[in-house]
């Protein structure tokens, strides 16, 4: 069995076990008594244990065995719960994570078997009582003391004993022994509870064949896969290991109730057996038929343990986990889409019905279905942010203790969707911001005290929606930022002279905070002021064609505002000319369109504006931008089209419009990347390229 098909559910699978268990120790660190919260954390440990061993992961299985048998006597009521614990449970979890990654990146879980933690575990289960140790030593104490004790052992239980060896078999074993290897046979017992106990024989199986070779199963091995067997079955196994080594590498998959071993002697071959070996030896072929026959038959171990080719980097993040229902409704959809094909390739075969009304109307059928497709596929994408801002919790309470400041923080909208890709994308932005809201942002407990706040700090996440965009916000209630001692830094850095920053607005100077490894930080620390971040954060936030933003008020705090849109594949986009080229503006940063007469122009510090019901407005000639000649003349009256970005305006002036389409979004490679305010292009329905203006970038 094959158990590699399944290494990217495992990690889907894991990711999610371990922000549970995040969650539910945060909640049992406020509430130790809870015991809905113990009984989650028992299952999802389990769940994590028994999904490590089906994978052959052993340190991962070892690490959450050891703090399922905490929860099972914080459960029994042997062990309460005290800060200690939640902080080593903690550590466990982050170890957890460092074997998923190494998972993720390698397809094993590396050598680290985090010792120090599972001896921290053990003592928490000692400190508990007598009783606390007993489910962790068990098992190995079993194993250690087997070969000692097997004389007492039930003999019933040793069936690897009765095993009849044929002629093929013990020149097998004579020859590992000749090779001064060790033959053993088990006998291994599965748990009585145990449901799936083919799976679990087969996890031994592997289990036995990374450190020798089985050469005889009772029952057979296909007997066993097909759960043909009570609960125990026998083996013959050669190894180079010890029997206590054997016995612990069978004992380390999950449900084995006990593995009782022992040396394996050569059976004594019967009379018609001994005759034929005489006869064999007389003829001098029998020295020659056991060197070059059983050599091959000994070694497979061997040779897979040297020819083992590293396995291939799992894919991940290719699974969405969708509501069956939207998934109904996609498939009606298509089914509509076939049908309304056949009708049309039926409406083109008949003679006349090319030039006819009824043509059009199948055409109008085929974009209305594929349009209702789209929204439906949509939906399928799109995924609640959810996934990311739960592990935020977690970071605010390390933060906490390790600036020795007290903050909370306060989520809402998690259940706001957007495209899974940007999901899987805001992550990091998002964490950097709010280490930057607990290290920069709050003061400290006495600072709090004296200005009359109070002394635990507040950090808000907020998410949104608003249009086609989805809004997250980042606030705090914090010290705010200090405008002028943005400006001195920057003077001092050269990225400004004083002149400049004399002109300067608060809000230009704020966006100095992005440029690249700008700190304000008087001293370098391992959560923020690293002199990078924010412009990280910036060139992240516009990768994905969105736009982040800062407000702040000294004394009072900070709000980060960050606007995403919902999807980056197909938008709605209004097609604009300009100069005999075609261009498309997305839709959902278009305000309104205008005709302004040439005379409305004004001019502010040289710049063209027009002033609109009340509004100064930034004109951009996007044939100045583009660098193409107008087709207009310039006594002509300007078509406008206003685009907001956050709370700014401006207007590009274009020749020509040609209506609303709705495109899908091809990129444009790296071989454009320095072209900021162009961010992709599209195919029309003529096979026509048209570049896609962002109207962020060019306010």
């Amino acid at each position: 069995m094959d158990v590699s098909q399944y290494l990217e559910i495992f990690l889907d699978e894991t990711k999610e076990h371990l922000q549970n268990l995040n969650t539910q120790i945060l909640e049992l660190e406020q509430e130790p008594e809870n015991m809905d919260t113990i009984n989650e954390i028992f299952r999802a440990a389990h769940s994590l244990k028994g999904m490590a061993g089906t994978m052959g992961f052993k340190r991962m299985q070892a690490l959450t065995h050891d703090m399922e048998n905490v929860f099972s006597e914080v459960r029994n009521g042997t062990i309460k719960v005290r800060g200690n614990m939640i902080d080593i449970l903690f550590q466990c979890l982050d170890a957890l994570e460092e074997y998923l990654s190494t998972i993720q990146e390698t397809a094993d879980e590396g050598t680290n078997d985090n010792e120090p933690l599972i001896k921290a575990l053990n003592e928490i289960l000692q400190g508990g009582g007598g009783a606390a140790a007993q489910p962790k030593e068990e098992k190995p104490a079993q194993a250690e003391t087997v070969e000692e004790n097997k004389e007492e052992k039930d003999t019933a239980n040793e069936k690897w004993r009765t095993i009849k060896q044929d002629s093929t078999d013990r020149n097998v074993i004579r020859e590992a022994y000749a090779q001064n290897k060790n033959v053993f046979g088990l006998t291994v017992k599965v748990q009585e509870s145990c449901i799936l106990k083919a799976a679990r024989a087969f996890l031994v199986f592997k289990a036995l064949e990374e450190i020798g070779e089985i050469i005889i199963s009772n029952p057979s091995t296909q007997d066993i896969e097909d759960e043909k067997f009570e609960y125990d079955f026998s083996v013959i196994f050669i190894t180079d290991k010890d029997l206590n080594a054997v016995i612990k590498a069978a004992m380390n998959v999950s449900e084995i109730e006990s593995v009782v071993g022992g040396v394996v002697e050569v059976a004594q071959a019967d009379a018609t057996e001994t005759a034929e070996v005489a006869k064999v030896e007389k003829e001098e072929t029998a020295e020659t038929a056991v060197v070059v026959e059983t050599p091959q038959k000994a070694q497979p171990a061997a040779a897979k343990a040297t020819d083992k080719k590293p396995a291939a980097k799992p894919v991940v993040n290719r699974t969405v986990r969708v509501d069956i229902e939207k998934l109904d409704v996609l498939m009606n959809l298509v089914s509509e889409l076939i049908i309304a094909k056949n009708t049309l390739v039926s409406a083109a075969n008949a003679e006349g019905n090319t030039t006819s009304g009824g043509f059009n109307e199948h055409i109008e059928y085929i974009e209305s279905v594929t349009t209702n497709l789209h929204e439906s596929v949509m939906k399928v994408r799109m995924v609640p942010i959810e996934s990311v801002v739960n592990k935020f919790p977690r970071m605010i309470r390390d933060l906490s203790k390790k600036l020795n400041k007290k903050m909370e923080l306060y989520m809402s909208g998690e259940e706001t969707e957007l495209d899974r890709t940007v999901v899987d994308e805001i992550g990091d932005p998002l964490m950097h911001l709010l280490r930057n809201s607990a290290d920069h942002g709050l003061e400290s407990a006495e600072l709090r005290k004296e200005r009359g706040k109070p002394e635990v700090g507040s950090i808000y996440l907020d998410a949104y929606q608003d249009g086609n965009n989805v809004v997250i916000e980042v606030r705090d209630d914090g010290n705010g930022i200090d405008v002028e001692a943005v400006k001195n830094k920057a003077i001092d850095r050269g990225v400004i002279t004083a002149e400049q920053g004399e002109n300067m607005s608060d809000k230009e100077i704020i966006d100095l905070l992005f440029s690249a490894g700008f700190s304000t930080a008087k001293q370098v620390s391992d959560v923020s002021g690293r002199g990078v971040g924010l412009d990280v954060v910036k060139s992240k936030i516009e990768a994905l064609s969105g736009e982040v933003e800062v407000k702040s008020k000294l004394g009072v705090g900070s709000t980060w505002i960050i606007r995403l849109p919902l999807t980056l594949a197909i938008i709605q986009a209004l097609m604009v000319v300009v100069g005999g080229e075609k261009y498309a503006i997305s839709l959902g940063s278009i305000q309104t369109i205008e005709d302004i007469n040439k005379d409305d122009i004004k001019l502010v510090q040289a710049k063209e504006v027009i002033h609109l019901r009340g509004t100064v407005i930034p004109l951009i000639r996007l044939s100045n931008v583009l660098d193409i000649e107008s087709k207009k003349s310039s006594d002509e009256d300007l078509l406008v089209v206003i685009v907001k970005k956050g709370d700014k305006l401006a207007g590009l002036v274009v020749d020509e419009l040609m209506g609303q389409q709705e495109i899908v979004i091809k990129s444009m490679g790296k071989y454009i990347n320095k072209c900021k305010f162009i961010s992709g292009a599209t195919i029309l329905g003529d096979g026509e390229v048209a570049l896609i203006l962002d109207a962020n970038a060019l306010i």
